[in-house]
């Protein structure tokens, strides 16, 4: 048998360690309960304030509320846009169902379009705040709004909701002046203070509404709410209530807009009607226009795809944007700009065949009266409108001393003031060819011009802006939509050339021109005779715009065209003569015949000077005044 060790346990030494080892592991945990306690102390009295703030953000939020915006009158008080409450049913998505189970549950009860499920969904990829709804269908029914209600405690997330929304009761004939609202887009954010946005759903897209948006938007509301951990508010701590836009009232008459759209009747054009005193556009037409409110909500694609297919072209605002040839109209600036150069005079005779050559053997610039005038001189060939004069005028000119005289009545610029997108048109020079063709000036580009054809493009507003400071004796206001915001007048920044006085080397020219013009009513062979037995004097001119060239030997026959190359038909006017209280330009496009824009005309002369309309539009003046 092997030996057994028996081992003896040290009792006393292993007490030792123990006690030892408890000691230090205490030491230690005082150790660590000091420096937490110590950290604490840091954080809950030193740092008190910061860490009480930060737990206030966490618990405390700011959410704007957007404010009524402001309304738009015409001159008499009439509401050319107007905010109203509509119902529409709205989603909070943290509450709602899944997407399919939400679209089983409503489509019975709404017509919701795939449209109206996609901007749904669009919205819920956006950045906004926890628990804010998201608009699925706005303006909804009285129907809708029963079936909704009626089910609605089964809709977890559901809520119908009353909001305000831009309407605009006169429709198209106002929708390119006026312009409309839209639902606010991600670009739309980039140029205005996205805080005071959140939580607005409309923002002004085209016309007035998009020029004084900030205007007309007002200050946004500030709450100071509570929030759970969610983001989800729990109730309401402080509260600023929104500031409501200010409204604006416009020079515009609605009546005189109304009638004037209504007497283009089918034709496409446009009809620009100015106060020569103040340059306040009374009327700023285009036809055809569009019914705005269709934006204002979210427009379809079917409904977009048809208003921009349309060949008509409703939505191209032809007042501000449309390119025409000024044609005739330009003729009483270029007898102007002859006086002022020293390039004509009013006793000057000029013999009047029915064609014009700058060559013996060249070019036939023809005169629309083929066998010609006879003797004339400057003043009747304003009355008769006579070609051949204009032609051998501007040949004689060139083109410097015109593009330097039509360009002091606004012609190549961008006139108007308080509204975006206008075009410049053009009025060409030297200089611009040369960039343009890398050609020189030729002689038969100036013949050209003296009628207002060739190279030079006019938009409406910018024939109607020179036609008002012919009227004013040379006193050019560059036109404006808005005449008081509230109950202030609208100002505008110096810097952007609110008016000048054109002066004449003599002045009495502007008179001579005005009885000339005058005279194109009065006088028998006038071509606006037409307009004759007004108890007031009429200074007018009329002008023919050619859609295309015809060829030297070559006549125009109407009948044998086609509709859309008919010669356009222009007008310019004002009245009284003596002192003009409107001035008017107006186009038909394709329309032939310049009796056209010369008989709207007279009827808006005295529907405006004596506030006479017919009957049918008596419901302007129920609204205002």
């Amino acid at each position: 048998m092997g030996k057994h060790h028996q081992v003896f346990r040290n009792y006393r030494q292993e007490h030792a360690l123990t006690k030892r080892r408890v000691v230090v592991a205490a030491i230690f945990v005082l150790l660590l309960v000091g420096v937490l306690m110590g950290r604490l102390f840091y954080l809950q009295v030193m740092e008190y304030e910061l860490y009480q703030t930060k737990a206030n953000d966490n618990r405390v939020m700011l959410v704007t509320e957007p404010p009524p915006r402001g309304l738009i009158y015409d001159r008499h008080g009439v509401v050319l846009a107007d905010n109203r409450p509509i119902h529409s049913l709205t989603v909070i998505p943290e509450r709602a169902a899944r997407l399919a189970e939400l679209k089983e549950a409503l489509n019975p009860l709404v017509d919701i379009t795939e449209e109206d499920w996609a901007e749904y969904e669009s919205r819920l990829k956006e950045y906004r705040r926890p628990y804010q709804s998201i608009t699925l269908k706005s303006q909804l029914s009285d129907e809708e709004w029963s079936r909704v209600s009626v089910d609605l405690y089964k809709l977890d997330g559901v809520q119908v909701e009353a909001q305000l929304t831009r309407y605009y009761p006169f429709g198209e004939a106002f929708a390119h002046a006026i312009g409309y609202v839209g639902r606010i887009t991600a670009k739309d954010l980039e140029r205005v203070d996205r805080m005071a946005y959140q939580g607005a759903l409309f923002i002004g897209k085209t016309g007035v509404e998009e020029y004084y948006e900030s205007t007309l938007f007002g200050k946004p509301g500030i709450s100071k709410v509570e929030v759970n951990a969610r983001g989800r508010i729990m109730s309401e701590i402080e509260r600023q209530n929104p500031t409501p836009g200010k409204d604006l009232h416009l020079h515009m008459d609605a009546r005189l807009q109304q009638y004037a759209y209504d007497l283009l009747g089918s034709y496409k054009g446009s009809v620009v009607a100015i106060d020569p005193d103040t340059g306040g556009v009374l009327a700023m037409v285009s036809k055809p226009g569009f019914d705005p409110n269709l934006f204002v909500r979210g427009i379809s694609v079917n409904q977009y795809a048809e208003l921009r297919d349309d060949k008509r072209l409703p939505l191209f605002n032809r007042a501000l944007r449309g390119g025409y040839p000024p044609a005739s109209t330009i003729k009483p600036f270029m007898g102007l700009a002859g006086l002022e150069y020293g390039f004509s005079s009013w006793t000057e005779r000029y013999y009047a065949r029915g064609y014009y050559q700058i060559n013996p053997d060249g070019r036939r610039y023809r005169d629309w009266k083929r066998g010609g005038h006879g003797w004339i001189d400057l003043e009747r060939s304003i009355i008769e409108s006579v070609d051949t004069y204009y032609y051998q005028l501007a040949h004689k000119m060139g083109i410097t001393p015109i593009h330097t005289f039509l360009s002091k009545f606004g012609y190549g610029q961008t006139s108007i003031l308080d509204l975006n997108g206008a075009s410049a048109g053009l009025l060409p020079s030297n200089e611009w060819k040369k960039a343009r063709y890398k050609e020189p000036w030729y002689p038969g580009d100036s013949v050209n011009v003296g009628i207002g054809q060739g190279f030079m493009v006019a938009t409406p507003i910018q024939i109607a802006t020179a036609n008002a400071a012919l009227a004013a004796r040379g006193h050019m206001y560059y036109p404006r939509m808005v005449e008081t915001i509230d109950d202030a007048t609208a100002t505008f920044d110096d810097n952007d050339g609110v008016e000048h006085t054109i002066t004449l080397k003599d002045q009495r020219n502007w008179e001579r021109m005005v009885d000339a013009m005058e005279k194109v009513v009065t006088d028998s062979r006038g071509t606006a005779r037409r307009l004759q037995g007004t108890e007031y004097d009429i200074a007018g001119k009329t002008g023919t715009g050619q859609v295309f060239s015809l060829a030297d030997d070559q006549e125009y026959d109407a009948d044998s065209l086609d509709k859309r190359l008919h010669d356009h038909a222009l007008f310019i006017g004002f009245a009284p003569a003596d002192q003009p209280k409107i001035a008017i330009f107006a186009i038909f496009e394709n329309g032939g015949s310049s009796s056209k824009p010369a008989d709207l005309s007279k009827a808006l002369f005295d529907a405006y000077l004596y506030d006479e309309y017919p009957a049918e539009y008596d419901y302007f003046e129920d609204q205002g005044r």
